[in-house]
């Protein structure tokens, strides 16, 4: 049953690797650690499974010695990320806790400054980057804004809803992929890239201790990198409900039913997340078709017929649709 299944748009894969690349250095070796096909970075639509995206994470950090993946003029080295929780833990509030997090991290580095700033009602975490070559690395806005507001809901032992997320570069063109990993307001070319939530949070206590930080480090990357999902809106429910009824499929009217609405209320509540029916039928297709492609041996056939349709040449055409690529590149051990 995959009930924990997830895929990454290789953008974000791209990202990881932007450190790397911008250095101009090979990443083919980080590739083939993740089993990741180098064919897919030419293809826009293309994902990998979050097995796979969780793989280089660990090999770009292992291989480099680099908590922040060849991004910064020199390492951040392993182990500097538990120093710096060590150091917040330590705190009584969550705004001592920031302020040590961000005064351990500028003992660490000097290209980038984290900084607390308010804004009305609002508090924020800012980057200031120092040096101006790392600062054109949009992929590292992405992921130390990721890695802070995880961090920070880590230390409170609870959610830290964000207002809006700020970056200072425009928007890119695979925006519409920001929506799991950034749950909030966007802003684009702003004055620097950072988070903004309530003031109030900056009072809550710290709750974690040694024992905590300890068991947190060791599964840290899939805290930081798995796309938070908030199972109680109804795009999520509706995927729960069609995961767990596969391969039967049904349509609307029997899947609104199950979720105790009628279809024209599904449709709307649907259409204020952004999402169709369809599109959350085809999603998750996808993402078993991938992950069945990575993980086992099952002829292109018996998928088709496991996602409902009728023959393998129809579910080829919808995969090209969905990825821009054929199964067979996803086919496990196809690289």
């Amino acid at each position: 049953m995959l009930e924990s299944l997830v895929t990454i748009p290789i953008v974000f894969v791209q990202g990881l690797l932007s450190g790397l690349v911008a250095g101009g250095h090979p990443v083919d070796t980080f590739l083939a650690d993740a089993d990741i096909p180098a064919e897919l970075l030419e293809e826009s639509g293309s994902r990998v499974t979050y097995a796979q995206f969780l793989a280089l994470y660990k090999s770009l950090t292992d291989r480099l010695d680099d908590e922040l993946l060849g991004f910064l003029s020199r390492p951040l080295k392993r182990g500097s990320y538990a120093l710096m929780l060590r150091s917040a833990i330590s705190a009584d509030t969550l705004d001592e806790g920031m302020r040590r997090y961000a005064s351990t991290f500028r003992l660490l580095q000097d290209d980038l400054a984290l900084e607390i700033a308010r804004d009305g009602e609002l508090a924020g975490f800012t980057l200031r980057f120092v040096n101006p070559t790392i600062e054109r690395r949009t992929g590292l806005h992405e992921h130390v804004l990721r890695t802070i507001w995880r961090t920070l809901a880590w230390l409170v032992a609870g959610k830290i809803k964000v207002a809006r997320f700020d970056f200072a570069f425009a928007m890119p063109p695979y925006v519409d992929s920001y929506s799991k990993v950034f749950p909030a307001q966007l802003r684009f070319q702003q004055p620097c890239s950072g988070f903004w939530f309530n003031a109030s949070l900056l009072t809550k206590p710290i709750r974690r201790g040694e024992t905590d930080l300890r068991d947190y480090m060791a599964n840290v990357q899939a805290d930081i990198l798995v796309p938070q999902r908030d199972v109680h809106v109804v795009s999520a429910r509706l995927r729960d409900y069609l995961l767990r009824t596969k391969p039967e499929w049904p349509g609307l009217a029997v899947a609104a039913q199950a979720l105790h609405m009628s279809s024209s209320t599904l449709q709307r509540r649907l259409a204020t997340e952004g999402k169709t029916f369809q599109g959350i039928k085809d999603d998750l297709r996808r993402d078993i078709a991938i992950m069945q492609l990575n993980t086992t041996d099952v002829s292109l056939s018996d998928l088709a017929n496991e996602l409902g349709f009728g023959e393998d040449t129809a579910f080829q055409r919808a995969f090209r649709n969905w990825t821009g690529s054929s199964p067979g590149l996803y086919r496990r051990g196809a690289n």
